[in-house]
This record gives structure tokens, C-alpha cells and sequence, in this order.
């Protein structure tokens, strides 16, 4: 694993001892810290919900992994997959969940190699090739800017030339759940508003339901909506481009990216090639 230089951030006396002792994190090291670092913002900011229930550990396997656990802790008796924590995910689950649905959708937090992730079922294959209509969810491939707006590339051409990154045959849509704002960890329906209610809207906008949801400051993602982002490295300030569902709403500046999918069968895995975006919290 690319070793990159780490910023102190704050935290307590004794682990900013432990931190600053080290000249470099390796990426699995540096997205443990992220969490451990963010952990105090959602524990201020959720109060009885727990920040336990949507703050992912880090990895217990000493390599990295493709396969991807439902996280449920905390909402055991509440998430549809809340008998299934840590199991592997297994695309027939969102399907029957999907089928509960007034428009066929079905999402899940999980873990993937100690990262937080939301995988969100779309019936894109029945969906696409009808007219579009509120209700009559599918992914649709849309034009990208960056913070300032400026243009940065179309969802098609990006996936013509990355044929890898995003396969929308499989109905599924893996997301890197980083909120690009102050990189707290969005939420598939974690709680009951007009935003994550049961219904879609076209457009990528910040109409309709099924959203993702940041619970610590309102930012809205639509998964089914694919474009092209650009984000930096915090700490280099190197600029990057990725795919990803677009920022519906709230204050987040862009969308969160997409990590490619793997099946194997029936079980959901991701691909273990890291990208630069994972850096985009430090």
C-alpha cells in the first residue's frame, strides 16, 4: 500500500502524542484515523441516536478484502438488514427488499475494508428503456462540475473510458459514504423526512425521496443520478476527477464517489484498487 503524508488533526493529548509520532499512515491506517477523528463530531451531533450505529471500524483482516458486510449496528431492530450485520451483502436481498418498496428501491450501509459504504439497489434494467416519469427510478448519466461550477466531463464519456468503474446493468450502485462537506458519514434512510421519503423524482435535483442523507448537516446525494466530480487532496491539494452520484442538497460542495462493484455470484464485492479520492479527507 502508497504511503501518504498525514496532518495532525485534533484530538486528545495522548492520541495526538501517537499520531504525530509517525512521519506517514499507509491508507488503511489513515482512513482508521478518519474515523477515530470524525467520531467526536457524530457523537456531539446524534446524541441518542448513537453514533455507533453509522460509524464503520476499521478492517479486522490483516489484507484487503473485496467482500462487503451490512453494518447494522445499533439499528438491529430497525434496519431491514438488521439480522444480517456483518454478513456478507448478497444482491437477492435487495431484491426482495426492493419488492417492499413503492418504487423498487432498496439501500444498506455497509463496511468494505474498515470503509464506510451505502450500496443502494436501482431498478435501472426494467426502468431505463421507459419513458422517464416520476416513480420510474433509474440511473441516469448526467454532466459533472466542480465547486466553482466549472464544467468537468459527461457520466457517458467518463464510463467509455473507464469501463470498469461502473457497471449499471447490475441494478447496484456502491458509494464511498464520506460526506464531502466535513466528511461525516451519510445514511441510507437513517431517519424519516420529506427527503428519504419512498418516492423518486428525475433530475438529480433535490425533489422526491430516496435520498442520502447526512444526519450531522442535512447534505442530500442522489444515487441514481451519475456524474463526473472533482474534488482535492486536503492536505497536497491535488485536484482529481472521479464518478460519482451527485449533491442533491445541503452543504456538501459535491458528490461522493463510486467504488466499482464486484460480483461473485450473488454476493456484492468492490474492487481493491484504491483511488486518490479516498484521500480527500485527510
Amino acid at each position: 500500500m502508497t504511503d501518504m503524508k498525514l496532518r495532525p488533526a485534533p484530538n486528545t493529548p495522548e492520541q495526538e502524542t501517537s499520531l504525530t509520532d509517525r512521519s506517514s499512515m499507509n491508507r488503511r491506517q489513515f482512513m482508521t484515523y478518519g474515523f477515530n477523528a470524525v467520531g467526536g463530531v457524530l457523537a456531539a451531533s446524534l446524541g441518542a441516536l448513537g453514533f455507533a450505529s453509522i460509524l464503520m471500524p476499521p478492517s479486522g483482516g490483516g489484507g484487503e478484502e473485496s467482500g462487503v458486510l451490512y453494518w447494522a449496528k445499533g439499528r438491529e431492530d430497525e434496519a431491514w438488514y438488521g439480522a444480517k450485520h456483518l454478513q456478507p451483502m448478497a444482491k437477492s436481498d435487495f431484491v426482495a427488499e426492493a419488492a417492499n418498496s413503492n418504487v423498487g428501491m432498496a439501500g444498506a450501509q455497509g463496511v468494505w475494508n474498515g470503509l464506510p459504504v451505502v450500496v443502494t439497489y436501482v431498478p435501472h434494467s426494467e426502468n431505463g428503456s421507459s419513458p422517464i416519469a416520476d416513480n420510474v427510478p433509474r440511473f441516469q448519466f448526467m454532466a459533472g462540475n466542480d465547486i466553482a461550477g466549472n464544467y468537468v466531463g459527461h457520466a457517458t464519456e467518463y464510463m467509455m473510458n473507464n469501463p470498469d468503474v461502473f457497471n449499471a446493468d447490475n441494478n447496484l450502485v456502491m458509494i464511498f459514504s464520506r460526506c464531502t462537506h466535513l466528511c461525516c458519514i451519510p445514511g441510507w434512510q437513517l431517519v424519516s423526512n420529506s427527503f428519504t421519503d419512498d418516492n423518486w423524482t428525475p433530475g438529480g435535483g433535490d425533489g422526491g425521496g430516496s435520498k442520502m442523507f447526512c444526519i450531522c448537516h442535512s447534505s442530500r446525494f442522489d444515487p441514481t443520478a451519475i456524474e463526473v466530480n472533482a474534488n482535492s487532496n486536503r492536505s497536497t491539494g491535488q485536484r482529481f476527477t472521479y464518478l460519482g452520484v451527485r449533491r442533491a442538497g445541503g452543504p456538501a460542495p459535491m458528490g461522493l464517489p463510486i467504488i466499482p462493484i464486484i460480483m461473485n455470484g450473488d454476493v456484492i464485492g468492490a474492487s481493491t484498487e484504491f483511488k486518490g479520492w479516498l484521500t480527500y479527507c485527510d
